[in-house]
């Protein structure tokens, strides 16, 4: 039941204040039971998603990654998205090879493969490249152990969380495990970065657009 006051408002009482020099508000009690939800610790953290969780996820539904300590599944790429992948890694194509004869070689590539950075960091790169000089072979396990020497990342305009991701938050974990070279592709804008590893952070050695002939490290 509403009381209310003189003026057509409700009695001060009758709202849940108590009586006194200052109103302090007090809940009316109603026997209504308050949400598990809203009565848990705001302290209380939320466990970190570990490689147990990752792996759990069926492999034919896994496409997510651990940032954080968050797990997240990766958007679906636009066309493209997976056009300048499917592109950027046969341009990749002459070093990705024993070294010796008539193409460079040298290097390994994989595209989306699960790389193991941290305990709580476990990403799935657009491409990746390891040096066959630290890395014999192409790991079969997943997640592979060994970072990459290289790491190119493609940005997609139209999903937020893959632009933080990729722009702020991967990029910091790279850089902390010393991955040499960060490239970052943008299939809308067509324009590439190419970024240098340094104990002060990444240096941007390059950006170039679609009409430009680069050598990019």
């Amino acid at each position: 039941r509403i009381e209310r006051g003189h003026g057509g408002g409700v009695h001060p009482r009758a709202a849940g204040f108590k009586k006194g020099r200052h109103q302090v508000w007090q809940p009316p009690d109603t026997g209504a039971m308050l949400p598990v939800s809203m009565m848990k610790d705001p302290a209380q953290k939320i466990p970190e998603a570990t490689i147990d969780d990752l792996l759990a996820i069926p492999e034919e539904q896994r496409r997510h990654e651990i940032v954080d300590g968050v797990l997240i599944e990766k958007e679906a790429a636009t066309g493209k998205h997976g056009g300048a992948q499917g592109r950027l890694f046969r341009k990749l194509g002459p070093y990705d090879r024993s070294p010796g004869g008539r193409s460079p070689g040298g290097w390994w590539f994989a595209t989306e493969a699960e790389i193991l950075f941290a305990r709580n960091q476990v990403f799935r790169p657009d491409v990746a490249g390891w040096r066959r000089e630290r890395m014999q072979v192409l790991p079969s396990e997943v997640p592979i152990i060994v970072r990459p020497d290289w790491v190119c990342e493609i940005l997609s305009k139209n999903k937020r969380n893959d632009l933080i991701n990729d722009l702020i938050k991967k990029k910091r974990v790279y850089h902390r495990c010393e991955v040499g070279h960060y490239w970052i592709v943008d299939p809308a804008e067509e324009t590439l970065a190419v970024y240098r590893w340094h104990r002060d952070g990444y240096v941007e050695v390059l950006i170039a657009d679609r009409d430009e002939r680069v050598r990019a490290e």
